[in-house]
């Protein structure tokens, strides 16, 4: 990898340890990692998923429906890392206690307006799959399960969120800009992951989720 995609990968990471996007932390970010050791440091948190899992666009398959969404895929099969989280009832969750069903892995703010934006279409998805094998699994980063809760009940949101509340899991994630998802095979394994918004019950995303569930994937 280049030195500079190291470096801009490397600022994206300490930026999302910092909190809410916002030109000031992307700059104080980098400038925080001017020395060598800075960058050794950062490097490493990089040399994570987003390292192992070598995404690319151009490996998306090559169904219609799918290319449509603008998906990433992984050259070679990637375990999903696991992870535990309390949800807004205080209950620990883990992503293992999911196996044997596809998982739409979410990761959000509620300052966010494209996380916003695409809630509705999620709740329309889950409603529509919950029974046919697709778990719609939401991760708050670095909020208050106050204003988490507020956020899900302004929008009747009825499936699961977690909160993420030091931001860890969004970093094992390699999780930078918010909305981004993650779908989740019922072996564990990430078929996909896609940064920002999407309509996710649109017509072509509802023949994707429909085939890929009908197909035990």
């Amino acid at each position: 990898m280049a030195w500079w995609l190291r470096k801009a990968r490397a600022c994206w990471v300490v930026l999302a340890r910092n909190g809410k996007p916002g030109r000031a932390h992307v700059s104080s970010a980098c400038r925080a990692l001017d020395g060598k050791s800075g960058w050794l440091r950062a490097s490493l948190v990089v040399v994570g998923l987003g390292a192992i899992l070598v995404l690319t666009t151009a490996a998306v398959p090559t169904m219609p429906d799918v290319r449509s969404l603008g998906l990433q895929t992984p050259k070679e099969e990637v375990e999903a890392p696991d992870f535990s989280l309390p949800d807004l009832a205080g209950k620990i969750t883990g992503l293992k206690d999911f196996r044997g069903q596809v998982v739409f892995l979410n990761f959000f703010a509620t300052w966010c307006a494209p996380c916003r934006d695409e809630m509705p279409a999620m709740e329309r998805l889950h409603r529509t799959y919950k029974d046919r094998g697709l778990v719609v699994l939401s991760v708050d980063i670095r909020e208050s399960g106050k204003d988490v809760r507020a956020f899900t009940q302004e929008l009747k949101l009825s499936f699961p969120t977690l909160l993420d509340a030091d931001g860890s899991v969004a970093n094992t994630y390699g999780i930078r800009p918010v909305p981004a998802t993650y779908l989740i095979g019922r072996d564990g394994k990430i078929l996909w992951r896609a940064f920002g918004s999407r309509e996710w019950d649109s017509r072509d995303a509802q023949k994707y989720f429909a085939r890929i569930l009908a197909d035990g994937k």
